[in-house]
């Protein structure tokens, strides 16, 4: 989370939960540099909820690897929520995918957004007609 967001804000576990008979998960809080404040992860914007959920569930899959006694898992997909992302978070995040790739996982991306399709140079599209759909593969 801390790298999509160009280091503004990072996950920590709630020191202060507010009804401790309620049981609410993780109770995870943001911390923003800009201020220095931890605030609610509620009040995040739909693009950092976004980068949030990504960053939680690749975190995840990193942990279930490293303590699993060998498995690995070398393929990611991520299903949509990219339309919630403004240009440079759509960049930051793209490019912690393609750093996953590069580390050798696959990573595949579904999605709607069209500003993806230039932005990944390799892709499978379906592309819907009349009589169905039908797919292609662009490769560069």
């Amino acid at each position: 989370f801390h790298t999509m967001t160009n280091g503004r804000y990072s996950l920590q576990r709630a020191l202060n939960t507010q009804d401790k008979r309620r049981q609410a998960g993780l109770d995870l809080e943001v911390l923003d540099s800009h201020t220095g404040s931890p605030r609610p992860v509620s009040t995040l914007s739909g693009g950092e909820g976004f980068e949030a959920s990504l960053a939680l569930a690749l975190g995840l899959a990193d942990t279930v690897q490293a303590q699993s006694g060998g498995i690995q898992l070398d393929a990611i997909f991520v299903d949509e929520g990219f339309g919630s992302l403004g240009g440079q978070d759509l960049d930051a995040v793209i490019q912690a995918l393609q750093a996953l790739q590069e580390g050798g996982r696959l990573v595949g991306v579904i999605s709607h957004v069209a500003e993806l399709g230039e932005r990944i140079p390799a892709r499978l599209e379906v592309i819907k007609d009349k009589v169905g759909s039908h797919t292609r593969f662009v490769i560069p």
